[in-house]
């Protein structure tokens, strides 16, 4: 049978990616000077303005200004030929104290979660990431294109950007790439043929393996023109790129976004712990794509629920498999935090081209292999 996926992904300079770095980069410098920060920060930006808004308590005092210049001028716009200068744009800012209805929940000798939701988690062994090779490929590409433009192999390009790859699968397995869309802000001055010419040789070809461009389409900058871009050519705002931040679409959503939270959020944490668990199920192979979904209520500290789906590739009943989690892996907000020491995590290199594939995140470890094949072993 075949069949046709396509993921996204998008550059830093993504408007709405932009909002997540800089509410991510917030969240860490409150932690690195108070670890028990309690923070939800959310960023929107437009051509005239940067707004940063939400709730923190801590002992810090934070200069969110200086944090927020600092990641827009990171990324590249820092002149005032992008129509939008981290140097000057005008911040406004509105932070309060959490509230207390929300603390009293959290703020006890177990931590509760940090609000009722629902999170997924997801893994597969099409990759050596374990995740869909569709948005692997679109991943790369963003982090190729980023590479390009700050090494200057192609300095014209500018900070902004999305990509698209869809992979043809046959029989349940990728086949080849079928279409490649890529979007790059530019410099005026460059024609629509030497832009193609150069991303083809330079990002693609560098970074998806020839024998998967097989009768390729490419569609590059397909509207000839992209100039006007990032927050000049549109608004942006934290949490609204939810599906290039996990699985490209291939999973499921439970709707809460990651960055500007702090790790007593659940959005965040149980998100992070449920892809840590389908991993490390894929990777003992007692299945070869695992999803999970887990579901809280506030200031409770034990999930409300853990439901997963190995969609048919497992030999294992799925009462079976819950009960192997339910010995193995702790949904707990205190014991995900402990485990993955999420009170001294860096948040703002996880808030571009991805949360997850990462092998240095204490998230993506495959460190439970072993205990599965032990339970397995002891329970057949």
């Amino acid at each position: 049978m075949k069949k046709l996926f396509t993921s996204e992904m998008v550059c830093e300079g993504h408007p709405d990616k932009l909002c997540d770095q800089i509410s991510d980069s917030i969240l860490d410098e409150y932690l690195k000077h108070d670890e028990n920060a309690r923070v939800a920060v959310e960023t929107a930006v437009s051509s005239k303005r940067v707004f940063i808004f939400g709730e923190v308590t801590s002992t810090y005092s934070c200069d969110v200004e200086r944090i927020a210049r600092d990641v827009i001028i990171r990324v590249g716009y820092d002149r005032d030929e992008l129509g939008f200068n981290g140097n000057t744009i005008p911040i406004l800012i509105d932070i309060h104290e959490q509230s207390p209805d929300i603390s009293r929940g959290v703020n006890r000798e177990e931590i509760g979660a940090g609000d009722q939701g629902i999170m997924f988690g997801y893994a597969c062994s099409e990759t050596e990431e374990y995740l869909p090779l569709c948005y692997v490929l679109s991943s790369k590409l963003a982090k190729r294109s980023k590479e390009v433009r700050e090494e200057k192999i192609l300095p014209y390009l500018r900070p902004d950007g999305k990509m698209q790859v869809t992979v043809e699968y046959k029989d349940n397995k990728p086949f080849r790439v079928d279409t490649i869309v890529i979007s790059l802000q530019h410099e005026d001055t460059i024609t629509h043929e030497k832009l193609e010419e150069d991303i083809k040789k330079e990002i693609i070809e560098k970074t998806i393996d020839k024998s998967l461009l097989k009768d390729t389409k490419y569609l590059i900058n397909p509207t000839g023109r992209f100039v006007i871009g990032g927050p000049y050519g549109d608004s942006g705002l934290t949490g609204r790129k939810i599906v290039v931040d996990t699985y490209g679409g291939y999973a499921r959503h439970g709707g809460g976004a990651f960055s500007g939270k702090d790790y007593t959020k659940v959005d965040r944490s149980a998100a992070y712990y449920a892809r840590y668990v389908c991993k490390n199920l894929v990777a003992s192979k007692i299945c070869s794509e695992c999803m999970i979904e887990v579901g809280y209520a506030i200031g409770v500290s034990k999930p409300v629920s853990i439901s997963i789906n190995t969609f048919g590739t497992s030999s294992y009943s799925e009462e079976y498999i819950l009960q192997l989690i339910d010995s193995l892996f702790d949904f707990r907000p205190d014991a995900i935090i402990e485990q993955f020491d999420m009170k001294h995590m860096c948040y703002h290199e996880l808030s571009s081209f991805g949360h997850f594939g990462r092998k240095t995140s204490p998230f993506e470890q495959l460190d439970k292999v072993q205990e599965i094949k032990k339970y397995i072993k002891e329970h057949s």
